[in-house]
């Protein structure tokens, strides 16, 4: 991914820092005493359980070869704890959401208790707050739900790892605020999105339903998506590259529109697309990155290091790591509602029931016309049948473990180098309309496609069909994958 600017929306209401009892250093003040022992370190110095290491080390009788590696490999081990340390942590910066309105209709409540028009009760929210600002597994437990479905891991985010920079270190946006002409706007596409489920990417532009879409978001002051829109970057994403009913379909077909992609997502291993591309390249010997050190040997070839299973082994630990970076900003940082819990304030703001400070892009838009026209309800019409995950909006996984996944694969390759210059690659396909088949793709961008260009492709591709799917907003991709790079 390219580096995204995160700096806050010059529309956003005033940005409040996150509490400081949210603090990860807070956190191992809790724990036990010995697990702390064994994950502290000291800011002057080596912890005293180092210190107590490197002395029974030293005090060894043996000076033979396997004291001398046990020391070299405690050395390198401090030395990276060392340069962990020294990460500076930047500060978290929330929207304010969540002390502007004590209704909380700005922030994540699914799975809690609401009251007849989905407002969140604030003895529920409460107990929600007190577990994330406590951040102790037994407060977890007493988080009062609205039924009996779980929340998605929210202690996720304080794990630690003993390799890599700590999640808490990792910095992403802040998400608009609920009443902002940035939120409108994007809910504005996010309708779109639903309409537009079924039909094919390579008819955007040629039939009504898209032509509307690009009328609209090319109206919208604030949205944040690719402008002008055109049929080649509907719905797309800003990395070089992108500009380009609930009973299952019986009949296999490749993915050509919103809905199809909206339920490979619904269903995917996270790391899946990256590594089904790692595949591809290593088995079609796609050409390494110049500065892998085995590259030009005459005698040695890569394997466990610098080879095709160290390749494929970090491509599926590191979504790990970007899935633990992303959920401490979901439930200890932001909070932020899903979109179909904003069409829900629509619906009630339309239909009289509430009053929401929602801007009226979205209140006026002619793709919410067209829901109600269609469905009868402004509510957001989801691919999902269970409606959104149980876990926070921003930032996104898909979206996080994307930029993660694709840049460990660009690196490794040279990302440079054209689809077209590797044999197995360079007869490129596209699906046919009816799916069923695929069929050559004659672009005149076909000569052009690269291996770095492709897998920003398949990132934004991947995260942004969470988007069509209705789960997710476009700020929760875009910010995510910069996230993720940096955890890559």
């Amino acid at each position: 991914m390219e580096k995204r600017n995160t700096a806050p929306r010059a529309d956003e209401i005033s940005l409040e820092a996150k509490p400081e009892t949210t603090s990860r250093r807070k956190f191992i003040g809790r724990v036990g005493s010995a697990a702390a022992a064994s994950l502290a370190v000291s800011a002057t110095g080596l912890s005293s359980l180092a210190q107590s290491a490197e002395a029974q080390s030293t005090s060894a009788s043996s000076n033979g070869f396997g004291n001398q590696r046990a020391q070299e490999s405690y050395m390198i081990r401090v030395a990276a704890a060392r340069g962990e340390l020294a990460v500076p942590t930047p500060p978290e910066i929330t929207n304010g959401d969540e002390q502007r309105y004590p209704n909380r209709i700005g922030n994540y409540s699914k799975g809690l208790a609401h009251n007849n028009i989905g407002e969140v009760t604030p003895a529920s929210y409460g107990s929600f707050l007190n577990a994330v600002h406590g951040g102790q597994p037994q407060q977890f437990d007493q988080i009062q739900l609205g039924g009996t479905a779980l929340l998605v891991d929210p202690q996720a985010g304080l794990a630690f790892d003993l390799e890599g920079t700590d999640s808490h270190q990792l910095a992403i946006g802040t998400p608009p605020s609920v009443a902002s002409q940035t939120m409108a706007d994007t809910m504005v596409e996010s309708y779109w999105m639903s309409l537009c489920r079924d039909v094919n990417f390579t008819q955007y532009g040629n039939e009504p339903i898209s032509q509307a879409a690009i009328k609209e978001l090319n109206s919208l002051p604030a949205f944040a998506g690719p402008k002008p829109v055109t049929p080649q970057n509907l719905f797309r994403g800003f990395t070089p590259g992108d500009f380009a009913a609930n009973q299952p379909d019986p009949n296999l077909q490749h993915l050509r529109n919103g809905r199809g992609i909206g339920a490979y997502v619904h269903v995917d291993v996270l790391f899946e697309a990256y590594f089904i591309a790692c595949l591809a390249l290593i088995d079609n010997s796609a050409p390494l990155d110049p500065n892998n050190p085995y590259v030009g040997s005459k005698t040695q070839s890569g394997f466990g290091t610098w080879g095709s299973p160290h390749l494929k082994t970090i491509v599926a630990e590191v979504s790990q790591r970007a899935l633990k970076a992303v959920w401490y900003q979901k439930w200890f940082v932001h909070r932020h509602l899903r979109p179909e819990a904003f069409g829900g304030l629509v619906h009630m703001e339309k239909t009289g029931q509430a009053n929401y400070p929602l801007h009226p892009d979205v209140l006026n838009s002619h793709a919410l016309a067209e829901v109600f026209a269609k469905n009868g309800t402004y509510f957001l019409p989801h691919a999902f049948p269970e409606g959104c995950p149980q876990h926070p909006s921003y930032g996104q996984g898909h979206g996080t473990v994307a930029g993660a996944c694709a840049t460990v694969v660009k690196a490794w390759f040279n990302d440079l180098a054209p689809l077209t210059s590797i044999p197995g690659l360079a007869n490129i396909m596209q699906p046919s309309e009816d799916g069923f088949s695929l069929v050559p793709y004659e672009g005149s961008d076909a000569g052009q496609l690269t291996i770095g260009g492709e897998m920003n492709k398949l990132a934004a591709n991947i995260a942004i069909g969470r988007n069509h799917a209705g789960v997710h907003w476009r700020h929760d991709y875009a910010d995510s994958l910069p996230l993720g790079e940096a955890v890559a």
